[in-house]
């Protein structure tokens, strides 16, 4: 092998040692495609969990909730009592949980604070009250987050329904802390209403419990002293409930040019 240069000064030419590892190129190997998913079995994966789907779900499991409570009648415990085997805080736990379940089928949270108060008394009943509510309202609001809220977003085109969409979404904490406070929206609206805003899970639960608490308590004690309608404590607690329901309609009176405005 000869070097660049000769010891006799003369040239030669380089002979570079190329091996064949040196010289080869390393080619990429083609990508195997994968072809997409097609077939009966992914299309019904799509329409299942579609958000049109989702909404007949919940319209289904609502209807269905609601048909459940009128063939069984919760309110003949208001007349007939609660059952024996059930008492001190174990009954409470249930009518807690019973109260949640019924809320989310629509029935009206007075009637039931008012059988919170006749079963259980004050104390206890304001316990379990509240403790319904939170649970009533946490599941109207997943339910309706879950399943609603994606099938119902570009449904919100009319002035009212965009005004109380942007009022829940920018201000969650404070407008559903005064929607609790002041009676005048039904709850199951105001749950679903939220869920189908960007309102976070925690401000809604918060503000419900924090602003459910007066009223809830109002009409537990009327319910529990209802059989002294002339009592201190009765007519306190009537006046509880009547004075946040006008304080609300006043409340409603002023704003009405506000919402008249959005379009």
């Amino acid at each position: 092998m000869l070097d660049a240069t000769t010891r006799s000064g003369g040239t030669a030419t380089a002979t570079p040692r190329a091996t064949a590892t040196e010289l080869a190129v390393a080619v990429p190997a083609p990508e195997l495609a994968v072809p997409a998913p097609v077939g009966l079995a992914a299309r019904c994966t799509r329409v299942l969990f579609s958000p049109w789907s989702r909404l007949s779900l919940l319209i289904a499991l609502l209807a269905g909730a609601a048909s459940a409570v009128l063939l069984f009648e919760p309110q003949r415990l208001l007349a007939d009592g609660w059952p024996p085997q059930f008492g001190g805080a174990a009954a409470a736990l249930v009518f807690a949980v019973a109260y949640g379940l019924c809320t989310v089928a629509f029935v009206p949270r007075p009637l039931l604070n008012l059988g919170a108060g006749a079963l259980f008394g004050s104390q206890l009943g304001v316990g379990s009250a509240i403790a319904g509510t939170v649970l009533g309202a946490g599941l109207a609001f997943g339910l309706g987050r879950i399943l609603g809220q994606d099938a119902l977003r570009p449904l919100l085109r009319g002035r009212w329904l965009k005004a109380a969409d942007g009022q829940l979404s920018r201000h969650g904490f404070r407008s559903m802390l005064a929607a609790r406070l002041f009676p005048g929206v039904p709850f199951w609206a105001a749950n679903y209403c939220a869920a189908v805003s960007r309102m976070g899970y925690v401000p809604f639960l918060v503000a419900t419990t924090l602003g459910s608490i007066p009223n809830t308590a109002a009409y537990v004690v009327a319910g529990a002293r209802a059989s002294a309608p002339t009592s201190p404590a009765f007519l306190i607690a009537m006046a509880c409930i009547a004075l946040p329901a006008l304080a609300g309609a006043m409340v409603a009176w002023r704003k009405r040019h506000h919402l008249r405005g959005v379009r």
